[in-house]
């Protein structure tokens, strides 16, 4: 099973495409970012998150889209962004008719770290460690957006399954 993992972001987006083997959580295919410019206009920067995931989608063919959900942020706007982009990521999604899961950002620091209040280190080490990587993955969003996708596999010990919406 392949899986795409994402950390959404209007300034930075965090991927992982992950893909299960046989006694192991996985191994990791690509990470990176999909970053825009903070003077773009909102849309502007919609589009960009959006065709980026839409090739991604398309080089990888992925199983499943595993998508971090929606948290509330101090700030209403910055929380309202986030949104957006959440929403055009899922839009891909969708348009490619690839599965979407979604998982609390506790969740995953819980599946990888073994609790929900772990910092990123802790989970950027952790996954070092379950994909056998000789440096920690970088960026931090590129770490999330992995981490993202191993909770999928995890949580579905690899097989496809009907997946959260």
């Amino acid at each position: 099973m392949k899986v795409l993992g994402i950390d959404p972001g209007t300034a930075v987006l965090g991927y992982g495409v992950v893909e299960s083997a046989a006694g192991r959580p996985g191994r990791l295919i690509e990470c990176g970012v999909v970053e825009t410019r903070a003077d773009d206009r909102l849309a502007t920067r919609l589009r960009i998150i959006h065709d980026g995931v839409a090739t991604l989608i398309e080089r990888h063919r992925p199983d499943a889209v595993a998508v971090e959900a929606s948290f509330h942020a101090r700030n209403a706007r910055t929380t309202m962004v986030l949104g957006h982009a959440r929403g055009v990521i899922l839009l891909a999604a969708e348009e490619a008719g690839v599965p979407i899961a979604e998982y609390s950002p506790a969740s995953v620091k819980k599946a990888i770290a073994g609790r929900g209040a772990a910092l990123k280190p802790q989970v950027a080490y952790m996954i070092q460690q379950l994909l056998r990587l000789k440096a920690l993955p970088a960026p931090t969003d590129a770490s999330d957006g992995i981490a993202i996708a191993l909770t999928h596999l995890l949580a579905s010990g690899g097989r496809k399954v009907g997946v959260a919406r």
